[in-house]
């Protein structure tokens, strides 16, 4: 997983307005510019904030690619839980489930 190249891409279209627009007019070009693995692109191209949460994205950064992706703050919210439950615990990052 490359944890830090999705939170790299998603900080970038969220400050960059140029990068935004590469990323929405030419997924698969702009996507090609980062190490990423064929489960990230997917949760990407779907913006499956549930599985971009349990992958580990920080919740400051994917929070601004919710509302891009027109998520309202409760179904932002609503759409981390259901990532747990379908996906399984937080796998990396700050968020990540330790089970002791």
């Amino acid at each position: 997983m490359s944890l830090y190249y999705v939170q790299k891409l998603l900080y970038q279209i969220n400050r960059d307005e140029y990068a935004l627009a590469r990323f929405n007019e030419n997924f698969d070009s702009f996507l090609a510019e980062y190490r990423l693995t064929e489960e990230e692109i997917l949760a990407l191209r779907n913006a499956d904030i549930g599985l971009l949460y349990v992958m580990g994205v920080n919740g400051q950064i994917l929070m601004h690619f919710a509302a891009m992706s027109s998520f309202a703050w409760d179904a932002y919210l609503d759409a981390m839980r259901e990532g747990i439950r379908k996906h399984g615990p937080v796998r990396a990052g700050l968020y990540a489930t330790v089970w002791s």
